[in-house]
């Protein structure tokens, strides 16, 4: 099987079809949808999906923006990842180098999910052509995941069973460099305590029952926590807790509070780190609440397992990227890229134009981890906004609809489908890639770390989202 000449028909392929995959990115930017609201964008994607003969598995897991969307049948299935929400307040002017948000507070895509989730159906819809060509045997599959800035959409999945059955994720984010790795990224939880007491006139407080003096408590115990909580081995300490005191009431301070919540979030090495702290945590929430003399609800938002990392298909991947080469920006670009960062307050060295060497490490924390615990997976930051800057930020909506987003977005679309289809066409690395991935699970098995009760969010945003809905 002539593998090189099915990458060129493919590379072929994408340059030919940019347009329709631009529109699409573009209307996403348009209208930016927070997570579990993305109604337009998911229907987009779908959308094009079926135009291209794709079957599609709407409202996957109880979650109405979810899809799975398959081509082909039998051995092996490549699952690309596909995301689409936006963020809040990070609405921005396209073409404007500095803040300038189109309507004040209203949510932008900072992350670049609109090129994100259209990639991934440009690359899927490329194999698709190239399989029907060539006659490749194999299912191509988009993992159409709702609400991942809040880490929500793949642990459903998970726990729905649905990442079962596939032999490879691919995946990719628009960054600030260009890098294909094996890399690790922490396990992570996000949980709100709600406490309620008794109110009652500030000047007799033994009639009440403060909810505040519960979730001051708690917070207090979990920082005499911390010293007893296993920090990762070293130079992995990455085991991190953070909280904010999200609301309480009556908001005077002549009135006991009778309701308070603290919101926690956690990130941890490993997931076994991670069910350990959330555990303790909870602890001393029932510890705070029993010595005031008060109630406490527990409301677990979302937790997510530690990534697996596959050397051997992000290798497959890293390779492929140095073949086809980084994203090549103009002077023009390069230069905006700079106002953008000396807006910022940082160094002025624009646009990434290489290609990272190939290597572990850590990443940042997404709940794409709950792939890799169910079949090798790899991914690839592919340059869009200027380095040094951090991410979801102004500057970040501003690219994710530009020229630069658009290369960012053909490169990666172009990477996904060459790596998976050498997949299609080597099942013998796909086989060393499982080989590796049961190697590293060292005996342990995929288990979604929510609660079986516990039901998608899917009102989440909506009362927000109808503020800013737009025709």
């Amino acid at each position: 099987m002539d593998v090189i000449s099915i990458k060129r028909d493919i590379l072929e392929w994408t340059t030919a079809n940019r347009e329709e995959f631009y529109k699409i990115s573009k209307e996403i930017w348009e209208h930016p949808e927070l997570p579990m609201q993305e109604f337009r964008s998911s229907g987009l994607l779908k959308d094009a999906l079926s135009a291209h003969g794709f079957e599609i598995g709407a409202g996957a897991a109880g979650m109405p923006t979810a899809f799975i969307a398959s081509y082909g049948e039998g051995y092996p299935v490549i699952a690309i990842n596909c995301e689409y929400d936006a963020l809040p307040g990070l609405s921005q002017e396209a073409g404007e180098l500095r803040k300038q948000p189109r309507t004040e507070g209203a949510p932008g895509h900072g992350c670049g999910h609109n090129l994100l989730g259209t990639a991934a159906v440009k690359a899927a819809v490329a194999m698709r052509y190239a399989m029907e060509k060539h006659k490749l045997k194999g299912t191509v599959k988009v993992i159409g995941a709702p609400a991942e800035e809040m880490c929500l959409g793949k642990p459903f999945l998970g726990k729905a069973g649905l990442l079962e059955g596939i032999d490879a994720f691919l995946d990719w984010h628009p960054w600030s460099y260009n890098r294909a790795d094996y890399d690790a990224c922490c396990a992570y939880f996000s949980v709100k305590y709600h406490y309620t007491g008794r109110t009652c006139h500030g000047n007799s407080p033994w009639h009440g029952r403060s909810a505040l003096d519960a979730a001051m408590i708690q917070a207090n115990s979990t920082e005499y926590l911390r010293e007893h909580i296993y920090p990762g081995q070293p130079p992995d300490a990455a085991n991190t807790i953070n909280y904010t005191f999200s609301s309480t009431g009556p908001e005077f301070p002549s009135v006991v509070s009778d309701r308070a919540t603290i919101w926690y979030v956690g990130r941890f090495v490993t997931s076994a780190d991670a069910e350990d702290a959330l555990r303790r945590i909870t602890n001393c929430a029932k510890g705070a609440a029993l010595a005031t003399d008060t109630e406490v609800i527990v409301e677990i938002i979302t937790a997510t397992n530690h990534k697996i990392p596959n050397k051997a298909l992000a290798e497959c991947m890293h390779e492929n990227f140095v073949s086809i080469g980084a994203p090549e920006f103009t002077q023009e670009e390069q230069d905006a890229a700079r106002l953008i960062q000396k807006e910022l307050g940082a160094a002025q060295s624009g646009l990434a134009t290489g290609i990272l060497p190939f290597d572990g490490g850590y990443s940042v924390v997404c709940d794409t981890s709950e792939y890799s615990w169910n079949a090798p997976y790899a991914t690839a930051w592919v340059a869009m906004a200027p380095e040094n800057t951090g991410w979801h930020h102004w500057g970040v909506t501003n690219c994710a609809v530009n020229s630069m987003g658009r290369k960012s977005m053909d490169k990666a679309a172009d990477l996904i489908a060459v790596t998976g289809a050498e997949l299609l066409c080597d099942t013998a690395l796909v086989e060393r890639a499982k080989d590796e991935l049961r190697e590293r699970l060292e005996g342990k098995s995929y288990k979604c770390l929510l609660p079986d009760e516990l039901e998608p969010p899917v009102a989440m945003n909506a009362e927000i989202m109808e503020k800013y809905k737009k025709d």
